[in-house]
Parts: C-alpha cells; sequence; structure tokens
C-alpha cells in the first residue's frame, strides 16, 4: 500500500486540521518533558516490563487520512500510536507521550517539522529519540536541512507501507529504545501508586 500520496496544506479545508487535545510544556526554545520517576523506579521494574512493554510512535500529519493509514499499518505490528495534525500539537504529545519514535511530516500548520525537531532536540531528554521526517519533497537541500535540524531519517512521499514499517521497527528494535518503553511503563504504574495513596 502506497501511503502519503495526497495534496499539501494548500488543498486541504482548514476543518480537516485536527489538535491533539492535552496540556502543552512548551516555550519557543524549550520542551519541557513530565516529572520523572524516582532515579530507582525504573531500574527496578525494567526486568519485568520490558518484556510488556509496547513501544509507542508519535504520528505527526495534517492528514487525518494519512495519520489513520499510518496508525493502522502500525498497530498490526503491536506498536502503540498518538497522533497529532500540527506542530503545537506534536509538541504537547512528546513531552506527555515520551514516545520511542517520531514520524514527522514537514508541511504543518502552526509550526513546521524543521521547527519541531529543532525544538525537540533542545532538550536533553530527547536528543537520542529517532525523528523519521516525512515529506513529498525530494530535493538534497530538504534532505541536508532535515539533517541539520536533527532528523534521524528523511522519506520520502509516496511511500510503500512494507517500507515504512521495516524503517519504523529498525530504530525501534534497539536498547535504547527498549529501555525508554520500560521505563515510561514503570513512570506510570509509579504516577498510579501515588494517586492511591
Amino acid at each position: 500500500m502506497v501511503l502519503g500520496a495526497e495534496g499539501g496544506p494548500e488543498s486541504r479545508p482548514a476543518h480537516a486540521y485536527t489538535a491533539y487535545s492535552t496540556q502543552m510544556a512548551y516555550t519557543p526554545y524549550m520542551l519541557y518533558p513530565p516529572q520523572s520517576a524516582q532515579p530507582g523506579a525504573a531500574a527496578v521494574l525494567l526486568g519485568r516490563v520490558n518484556q510488556v512493554a509496547e513501544p509507542v510512535v508519535l504520528v505527526v500529519d495534517d492528514s487525518p487520512t494519512v495519520r489513520k493509514i499510518v496508525q493502522l499499518t502500525l498497530q498490526r505490528e503491536r506498536i502503540q500510536v498518538v497522533t497529532a495534525g500540527d506542530g503545537l500539537s506534536a509538541l504537547a504529545a512528546v513531552a506527555d507521550e515520551q514516545p520511542d519514535l517520531i514520524l514527522l511530516d514537514i508541511m504543518l500548520p502552526r509550526m513546521d517539522g524543521y521547527n519541531i525537531c529543532q525544538v525537540v532536540r533542545k532538550n536533553m531528554s530527547y536528543r537520542d529519540l529517532p525523528i523519521i521526517m516525512l515529506s513529498g519533497k525530494d530535493g538534497l537541500f530538504d534532505k541536508m536541512r532535515g539533517k541539520l535540524v536533527g532528523s534521524t531519517e528523511y522519506i520520502t512521499k509516496p511511500f510503500d507501507s512494507s517500507e515504512l514499517v521495516q524503517t519504523v521497527k529498525r530504530y525501534l528494535d534497539t536498547a535504547a529504545a527498549r529501555e525508554r518503553a520500560a521505563r515510561r511503563v514503570a513512570q506510570r504504574q509509579q504516577q498510579r501508586l501515588h494517586r492511591r495513596v
């Protein structure tokens, strides 16, 4: 299946843009993740949680159709998917969901993919987070610009679903990605325990 074969943002009505409903922790120069769990919490649960934690991928695209198709494609591979339809909502989702990988469209309302990537990379917590840029532009300049702002890889639209899955799995199948997923689950378990007290 070929994904991403749609027109640019200018070809879509304003009501097609959807926002990720969540509270943001964002300034023009910094992105703040939620308060982390106690230092030893993730380490204590790492061995047990690492076997059950499913990876989380954030899909950022202003097209609801592309978001839905990518979401269904990845969910068939037992990958959790969070979506955002514009730049500011994407930053909120990064802070709230702490994804293991971001699929990031470049042409977005409110803030483009290049600026999102720059903001994410300014935070040390997300320096090693894989960011795969998706774009209908396949020029050398666009790819170099993506690298300069910190993208991990660049995929040109339209792309085949098998290519997408293969690329995503390659970056998720690392020790760093598994540890991120384990820490995220450990933190949420601790938060639930705090609420019960």
